[in-house]
């Protein structure tokens, strides 16, 4: 059962070194396409966007509070605010909704 084990860890390991090494074996020169080179910009964006947005919705024990906190956080962006702003104002909200929600049950 261990050997299995070991074998599964290392087609794992052999597989994600093969995905972040191809790339820098078979490009050896600047990428000039612009569409290309704009999608490669954006991809971590979108990836840690895709991760990070449904994990605001399960972090509390709350929709309500996690939209809330949500949308502090998206207007307090779309202002300008820094990161240390938006993530302890929306935190702040939603400690407030959460409480506000328990004492009112």
């Amino acid at each position: 059962m261990i050997q299995n084990y070991a074998a599964y860890v290392f087609v794992m390991s052999l597989v994600t070194y093969l995905i972040r090494a191809i790339p820098f074996t078979a490009v050896t020169g600047r990428i000039k396409n612009r569409f290309i080179r704009s999608f490669l910009y954006y991809v971590p964006y979108a990836v840690l966007s895709s991760m990070t947005v449904p994990a605001i919705f399960y972090a509390t024990g709350s929709m309500i509070s996690a939209f809330i906190g949500f949308g502090v956080a998206i207007l307090l962006a779309f202002l300008d605010k820094g990161l240390i702003t938006v993530a302890l104002s929306s935190s702040a909200a939603v400690l407030v909704v959460d409480l506000l929600m328990s004492t009112g049950t």
